[in-house]
């Protein structure tokens, strides 16, 4: 009992720090479009570009453009995730647009927009891949048009997102003018890098090798709750005997699988290892 009331504490502790790092990241995403890039009429790619054109075409503030250009990517991915890494998500984004709505107010932290691209760009890669890397933004609502998680998107999906992203800098570009387009092709590049470096590590797939002797249990946990296929690598599977599950999964579902694993058998040992797969076999229901 004492075992299994550590862990749960264990875990309990996980989800409370996997919560401040989602809000930490989309604050530092947030001060770097709000304090550094918007006010120079610097504009990276992906769905962050598209709201700052929006914003500034309309006047009215990037919040709430981030937040409902963000909001359907949501929506069409919910069934490659489950409840508990979209309420991150939502957590995230919601973050994103409360923060950004708060600092619109604030003057510039630089008035050279060389240094304010550099800066503006570092913040928001390091502050998307953070929230990303721990569930708090979605990867396709918020990469900024990159290939977050190895493997990346399909090539075409990759030529239509590298086509989209050069008209919306062309746009910027004739909006603000060429000499910010770049400036904002910089902060782009050093977002990009930011992003591959809080995900440096970070495989859109794990495998899961779970050693318990309620491997049936467990089997049937896992299928009901994450709806993945879940195969008997070693032994029967049978209660009370030792045996040995093999389970693919999303980087993402990585807490999800653990919870319901102890919760099943405490004293179950778990393995989880990178792996190169057919993201359309990791997503399968």
């Amino acid at each position: 009992m004492k075992i299994k009331t550590k862990q749960h504490q264990q875990l309990r502790n996980n989800s409370i720090l996997r919560v401040l790092t989602v809000i930490a990241g989309a604050l530092l995403a947030a001060v770097g479009l709000e304090l550094f890039l918007i006010p120079h009429g610097l504009v990276v790619g992906g769905i962050t570009g598209l709201s700052a054109l929006f914003a500034h075409t309309t006047e009215m503030q990037l919040g709430l453009f981030l937040f409902l250009f963000n909001l359907p990517f949501i929506f069409m991915s919910r069934k490659q995730v489950n409840v508990r890494f979209a309420l991150y998500t939502v957590l995230g984004l919601t973050c994103l647009t409360i923060a950004s709505l708060a600092l619109h107010r604030f003057p510039a932290v630089i008035s050279d927009p060389l240094p304010a691209a550099m800066a503006g760009g570092i913040c928001l890669g390091l502050g998307i891949g953070i929230s990303v890397r721990f569930g708090g933004l979605n990867k396709h609502a918020s990469d900024q048009g990159y290939s977050l998680l190895s493997g990346g998107p399909p090539k075409s999906t990759e030529i239509v997102i590298m086509i989209l992203n050069c008209a919306i800098l062309l746009i910027a570009g004739t909006l603000f003018g060429w000499e910010q387009a770049m400036y904002s092709i910089l902060a782009y590049l050093l977002a990009f890098e930011g992003v591959r470096f809080s995900l440096r590590g970070l495989s859109a797939s794990r495998a899961a090798w779970i050693t318990s002797s309620r491997c049936m249990d467990i089997q049937e946990a896992l299928e009901a709750s994450l709806g993945r296929e879940v195969g008997l690598a070693e032994g029967s599977g049978e209660n009370g005997e030792f045996s040995t599950l093999f389970c693919l999964i999303n980087r993402m579902e990585e807490h999800q699988l653990r919870t319901i694993v102890l919760d099943c058998d405490p004293d179950s040992q778990i393995v989880f290892k990178s792996a190169t797969v057919d993201q359309r076999q990791v997503n399968q229901h």
